[in-house]
Parts: C-alpha cells; sequence; structure tokens
C-alpha cells in the first residue's frame, strides 16, 4: 500500500467526497499511523446521524510532504 501522504487529510473534508474515497484515505491514514482512537461523540438512533473523532500520530518516516 502507498504510504499516507498528509496534503490528502484536507481533501476528505471537500463537499463532493463520496464515502469510498473517505474509507480509503481514512483507512490509509490509520493504517499509516502508531497509535490511533476513536471516540463516539454523538449517535442519533432515530436518524443515523453520528459523530466520530479519530485522534492518533502518523509514521514520521512514512509522511510525504
Amino acid at each position: 500500500m502507498a504510504g499516507f501522504k498528509i496534503q490528502e487529510l484536507r481533501s476528505i473534508e471537500a463537499p463532493n467526497t463520496n464515502p469510498t474515497q473517505i474509507r480509503t484515505k481514512v483507512g490509509e491514514m490509520i493504517q499509516n499511523s502508531d497509535n490511533v482512537r476513536a471516540k463516539v461523540e454523538s449517535l442519533d438512533a432515530e436518524s443515523g446521524e453520528y459523530r466520530l473523532v479519530l485522534q492518533g500520530t502518523l509514521h514520521k518516516q512514512d509522511l510525504k510532504l
């Protein structure tokens, strides 16, 4: 798998980003992290809306600037 490019992180916020692109980039970011944690901030069972926060540290040797 190609290394995660830190410049790609903001691209997942673009309004036209589809779920497949988000899943791919977030997956690459997680796999190229030394540690990662996830926290569910909110979940609405009626609407299905959720807010998830990821926090981690990327491998320094894998960062491609």
